[in-house]
């Protein structure tokens, strides 16, 4: 089993050709609303990939939050100790341009309020992993990631976004609790700046950065795949098929639930990232976050014949 402690949100997603400058505006001709939060979407991710999941976090009393907690039941995840609290549920605003990128601002909203004490009752059901993001207040999450490492579960950590003002002790306090670093190029690149480590290209500063923290670094580098770090000098690269991307939103939620299920299945690191490498490229092909994830089926088929 794995279980994810995250963020949750209403996700409103405006389509336009280009992302806005500062300052500027421009006009879509509708919205639509999707469900989100990286933590609920990497939940969703590692289920349908096969893991037995369950979502630790909080929404508000509201009918975004029933909504959102329905959802993820209808996908077969565990919601029992999903928090209700007096704050509205979390939303965020997506822009989505043409070419495929994306801009994103979060309300945090009762994703505030999620609380680790909520995770109390699942150590005994002896979950393979815990996985994290860093939309949850940082002491919530690393108490969460300190509470695990007691119990003997692995921690699969998504820094993801970078904390706004994060010190180096604190963040090595939340590294020191966890097995496996997932970061993208830019996370890497402020992650290692916290702590003043330097390196040359993503291999390179992967390296230096596992070296100095004593973690397994999975860094993310959009078409081009994924490395593992293991800060020994030299990075396992993971080569990501070619496609021409529809939408990037969610592509990073699918690569680290599928990844968490994957080790969960018992396969290798190496085994886990690359078919996390496959369903993230997956997820590009078509709009949306969660609606874009494959099935195990379809990351399968991809894996086997290329074709989705």
């Amino acid at each position: 089993m794995i279980v994810v402690f995250g963020s949750l949100n209403v996700d409103l997603v405006c389509r336009v050709e280009t992302i806005p400058k500062p300052g500027e505006t421009v006009l879509a001709p509708r919205y639509e609303r999707m469900p989100g939060g990286k933590g609920a979407n990497q939940a969703t991710a590692a289920a349908r990939a096969g893991a037995r999941t369950l979502f630790a976090g909080a929404v508000g009393r509201d009918a975004f939050g029933e909504e959102e907690a329905a959802i993820l039941e209808r996908e077969g995840i565990d919601v029992s100790t999903l928090a209700r609290v007096e704050e509205a549920t979390g939303c965020a605003f997506i822009t989505v341009a043409a070419d495929g990128e994306n801009a994103i601002t979060v309300a945090s909203g009762a994703n505030r309020l999620a609380d680790a004490a909520s995770l109390a009752s699942v150590w005994a059901q002896e979950p393979s992993a815990l996985v994290l993001q860093m939309e949850l207040p940082f002491e919530e999450t690393l108490r969460a990631a300190r509470e695990a490492r007691d119990h003997g579960v692995s921690v699969v950590l998504n820094l993801a976004p970078v904390p706004v003002g994060v010190d180096s002790a604190s963040l090595r306090a939340l590294f020191a609790a966890s097995d496996i670093l997932i970061v993208n190029e830019h996370e890497l690149a402020e992650s290692a700046a916290i702590l003043s480590v330097t390196g040359g290209d993503a291999d390179a500063l992967a390296n230096a950065l596992a070296s100095e923290a004593g973690i397994t670094v999975l860094a993310t580098l959009g078409g081009d795949g994924a490395l593992i770090a293991t800060g020994e000098g030299t990075s396992e690269r993971f080569r990501a098929p070619p496609i021409e991307p529809v939408d990037t939103t969610g592509a990073g939620d699918t690569l680290c639930g599928v990844l968490a299920a994957g080790l969960d299945a018992g396969l290798t690191l190496s085994e886990a990232t690359q078919r996390a490498v496959a369903a993230a490229s997956l997820a590009c092909l078509s709009f949306g976050a969660r609606s874009a994830m494959p099935k195990a089926e379809a990351i399968d088929a991809f894996l086997t014949g290329g074709q989705a």
